[in-house]
């Protein structure tokens, strides 16, 4: 007995019809399971977030100048100051190098005087966002 081809595809179509009804790529469920003091960290971190105000730090200025430089300049001055953020900031047409977040500007001033030895050109700054 010879099985022609319209009898194929209808033998395969019922196979994949009846492998499909059975098969399910994931369960509905999902569950979380968090640890409280995940929740009352973060309570702690909004709390701090909304009293910080940014226009209220001071920064220092060490770099302004292309991309390529801002770069190596910031990864170099976070090999020297360790316990200082820094961050790269673009104001058109320059990408400037800001480190520190100082509340006070004699806070500021008494880092500059460190940053200063090795970065000649930097000055303090008070950004207004």
């Amino acid at each position: 007995m010879r099985i022609s081809p319209i009898q194929k595809a209808l033998f395969y179509s019922f196979a994949l019809c009846i492998i499909t009804l059975n098969s399910r790529a994931q369960d509905r469920k999902v569950t979380l399971t968090q640890d409280s003091k995940f929740e009352q960290l973060l309570n702690e971190k909004r709390k701090i977030n909304t009293s910080i105000a940014v226009n209220e730090r001071y920064k220092i200025q060490i770099f302004s100048g292309d991309a390529e430089k801002s770069k190596k300049t910031l990864n170099d001055c976070k090999q020297n100051f360790t316990d200082l953020d820094g961050t790269i900031v673009f104001n058109t047409p320059n990408y400037k190098v800001w480190i520190g977040n100082f509340r006070t500007r004699i806070e500021a001033e008494r880092n500059l005087i460190e940053i200063k030895k090795k970065y000649e050109t930097a000055y303090i700054i008070k950004p207004q966002k």
